[in-house]
């Protein structure tokens, strides 16, 4: 986390409760306290999942609403494979 800043992109894949700013943001919410990974702090982040749905505690997360925040909803396993297949083919335009 000290170093989350410095982050131009992180990619979350499938994870929600571990990357939820709400166990900073909602006093007394069910993963109130919890360490987190703080990936909002980096420059870009990029949610992989299938929904906006909550994770196993069923909370909201406030990162998927930030300013920085960008959703790729679909199947993880497709949906990455897709992406690394274009950065892949953009690397080889360089």
């Amino acid at each position: 986390n000290p170093d989350m800043e410095s982050n131009d992109v992180v990619l979350v894949v499938g994870a929600n409760d571990v990357v939820n700013s709400a166990a900073y943001e909602v006093e007394g919410c069910a993963i109130w306290g919890m360490p987190l990974i703080e990936v909002w702090r980096s420059k870009k982040v990029i949610f992989c999942k299938r929904s906006m749905g909550g994770g196993y505690a069923d909370l909201d997360n406030p990162v998927f609403y930030k300013e920085n925040t960008d959703m790729l909803l679909g199947d993880a396993k497709k949906t990455s494979e897709a992406l690394a297949a274009a950065v892949r083919q953009r690397l080889e335009a360089v």
